[in-house]
């Protein structure tokens, strides 16, 4: 056997408010490896997803193949639109769904993190972030204000996360995020910047990746995953037909399970992956090397040559 074992590491998942999407199941995957699971929830999101916990749920989310049961060893506030507490408007601080979180930004986790677990508590950190305000309005529709947004808190808010958690990280530390198509190729009503986002994360994680490799030995990766109809996605308005297309369009037409990208991530962040960095690794089921739709008909029928 060759297992990944993440025994001893700490991972921070950062995006998680639900055991639907991406960022729960890389979690999972972690925690299954070995890992201690911190995650880092939106603020207005927060108490939803901590009645979810407590009510149990999402107990049988928790439950991992073979026995026993994920636990998350903190669950922090995080609002990655903002590097430090002073950035934040008044209005957004003094919101009901903020105002009693302290220190929800990204600088304010780091330090939540070294008061938590002291010096360099951390191995790997998961950018499981994305937002656009405007994301059903066509690029050329979308506003100067909707498209900035989405950059920052899409795509920026890795460069942001990579700076001030380099530090903390212990040697041999990594970073992951989650990019999608759309950055490559046109999805047509993937809108609000959001393509461009997804551009410029598998952009800056080229860059990241050398100047944070040799400043601090840090590795950064990211999955370019195939869609998936988590509740983060009925955002779009049209994600059971993304679905849809890309099973039937793909080398191989089966739906895409979150755990696919939660097992990928385990690997990258393991010993496995100690050479991997810069990379977009595609979790698609092969869709990424189609350059023509499949005839329906060929579609319906399955798989042929």
């Amino acid at each position: 056997m060759l297992p990944i074992d993440l025994s001893g590491k700490r991972a921070f998942i950062a995006g998680v408010a639900d055991d639907a999407g991406f960022g729960f199941a890389i979690a999972k995957a972690m925690f299954q490896a070995g890992a201690t699971v911190c995650v880092g929830t939106w603020p207005p999101a927060m108490n939803i997803f901590l009645n979810l916990l407590e009510r149990g749920k999402m107990d049988d989310s928790l439950v991992l193949p073979g026995g026993g049961k994920m636990s998350f060893e903190r669950i922090y506030p995080l609002d990655a639109a903002y590097d430090s507490l002073a950035d934040v408007p008044d209005e957004v601080r003094e919101s009901k769904r903020y105002k009693e979180r302290g220190d929800y930004s990204v600088e304010g986790v780091v330090r939540a993190f070294l008061a938590d677990f002291g010096e360099r508590p951390l191995d790997i950190v998961v950018h499981s972030l994305a937002n656009a305000p405007e994301v059903r309005k066509p690029l050329m529709d979308t506003s100067r204000a909707g498209y900035l947004a989405a950059l920052s808190v899409s795509a920026y808010s890795l460069t942001s996360m990579v700076r001030n958690f380099s530090p903390i990280l212990r040697p041999g530390g990594s970073f992951l995020s989650l990019s999608f198509a759309a950055g490559e190729r046109v999805v047509p009503g993937y809108g609000g910047g959001m393509s461009s986002a997804k551009a410029a994360l598998e952009s800056d994680t080229r860059t990241l990746a050398f100047e944070a490799g040799r400043r601090f030995g840090i590795r950064v990766n990211t999955i370019s995953a195939g869609p998936l109809a988590s509740r983060a996605a009925t955002a779009i308005g049209f994600i059971d037909a993304m679905c849809a297309y890309s099973k039937a369009n793909s080398p191989i037409p089966r739906d895409l399970d979150a755990m696919d990208v939660g097992v990928t991530a385990a690997f990258l962040a393991s010993p496995f992956g100690a050479g991997i960095t810069g990379t977009t690794i595609y979790v698609d089921n092969g869709h990424h090397a189609m350059g023509m739709a499949v005839p329906p008909k060929a579609a319906q029928g399955g798989p042929t040559v």
